[in-house]
């Protein structure tokens, strides 16, 4: 065999597999179509959330449900093409989302959720000055624009962050524009999470930690994911260096794991959720200091490397249907006037996907039908948080031993 695992993904997830699993005295190719940090994990908001101790669940309320049904929300979109295939995984989603079952998430996300700043933290020190430069301590800051829906949010997180050891400053609005001077009056409050760090360009990050998987001897590959098969003892993979060998393979493609898992015959309810972002101009002198949602709008501003970038709540639509504007839209009207947005700076919106499965748990690990064969994806929302303790828990399964935490609850053979 040319290599003891080949990892198909090279997003946050499968980079950080790469890596544990070279750690562990495996020879370790890391494969994809494009070059590092490219596809979902580059997208994001930057957020590395240890504060998410609670998974995004489908809403149960009256009036959310209501205002999603009228299709006019800034934090949902669904098209009416592509929302009959997603009644069922819907359906799910919403039974897995009742408070009982809601709870048992939370509780079996806990140890990847208290580990996700930590495990980062590890690879940031190896990866060096790349890395480090990309990542801030000031956490994030929920933004509120009325006091009723402040009040009734700050309760909640109050005994969120006293039950979880979470440090929490709630703002009022002096306290607000004084932290982020950058904002305009429309918000009342807000809450800030000291807990979680952030990231200013998630791509160059995943791009960092590659480099580093190449400084221990793993290789990055570019191939294709579909060429994947099983051939005697191992596993072949074509790539621009030829096939390669391995006696295991892991699918860690995101949201695109299901174009192996699928033709081999696994059921598994994986769903992408889409989502955008734009750059704009800060036209401030201040400059904004830490991502910050909008919570009654439902979208981030985050700063980056390259600009102020707006990413939007979740569209429902076929992963393959062009993309649309209509959340960027929707979100850049409240957010223009709020953060004092210039001018667009990209070309045009970058939209990504969200790999999603409908009890809000991911997939983590050995496939159980086909010899050597592994899954570590279905991140949700948490992706670039979870890449670095899911990739350790991974492999710590594939090479025997005591994984720091029950892998159970993650497992394929739950589905």
């Amino acid at each position: 065999m040319d290599f003891d695992v080949i990892v198909l993904g090279a997003g946050i997830v499968g980079v950080s597999s790469a890596i544990h699993l070279q750690d562990r005295s495996r020879r370790v190719a890391l494969v994809d179509c494009r070059a590092p940090g490219e596809g979902t994990s580059f997208g994001n908001a930057g957020l590395i959330e240890r504060s998410g101790v609670v998974p995004y669940a489908f809403p149960r309320n009256l009036g959310a449900l209501a205002r999603y049904a009228r299709n006019q929300s800034t934090d949902l979109y669904w098209d009416f093409k592509g929302l009959p295939a997603f009644v069922p995984w819907l359906a799910r989603y919403w039974r897995e989302s009742a408070p009982e079952r809601l709870a048992a998430a939370a509780h079996d996300m806990l140890p990847l959720i208290r580990a996700c700043v930590d495990e980062h933290d590890a690879l940031i020190a190896r990866a060096g000055a790349a890395a480090s430069e990309l990542v801030c301590d000031g956490g994030w800051i929920e933004a509120f624009r009325t006091p009723g829906e402040f009040h009734a949010a700050a309760k909640r997180a109050k005994e969120l962050a006293s039950a979880q050891g979470l440090r929490l400053d709630p703002l009022d609005a002096a306290a607000l524009h004084a932290r982020e001077p950058a904002l305009s009056n429309v918000f009342c409050a807000g809450l800030h999470w000291q807990d979680p760090k952030s990231v200013t360009n998630p791509g160059a990050l995943t791009k960092a930690y590659a480099r580093l998987l190449e400084t221990i001897g793993g290789k990055v590959l570019v191939g294709d994911a579909a060429t994947a098969h099983m051939e005697s003892d191992g596993w072949i993979v074509q790539t621009s260096e030829g096939p390669i060998s391995a006696r295991e393979l892991v699918v860690a493609l995101g949201p695109w794991s299901d174009t192996i898992f699928g033709p081999l015959g696994y059921r598994i309810p994986l769903r992408a959720k889409r989502g955008y972002h734009m750059h704009y101009e800060a036209t401030t002198e201040t400059p904004l200091n830490r991502p910050i949602l909008d919570r009654e709008q439902g979208y981030v501003i985050a700063p980056m490397q390259q600009g102020l970038r707006l990413t939007t709540g979740v569209e429902i639509a076929a992963r393959e249907a062009p993309p649309t504007e209509v959340q960027l839209n929707r979100a850049e009207a409240h957010a223009r006037p709020a953060f004092n947005l210039g001018r667009r700076l990209d070309a045009a919106p970058w939209m990504g996907l969200r790999p999603c499965m409908p009890d809000m748990r991911p997939v983590i690990g050995k496939a159980g039908r086909h010899r050597g064969l592994w899954f570590n994806f279905g991140h949700a929302h948490h992706g670039l948080t979870l890449g670095p303790v899911s990739g350790r828990l991974l492999a710590e399964m594939m090479v025997g031993q005591t994984p720091f935490t029950n892998p159970q609850p993650y497992s394929p053979s739950r589905f």
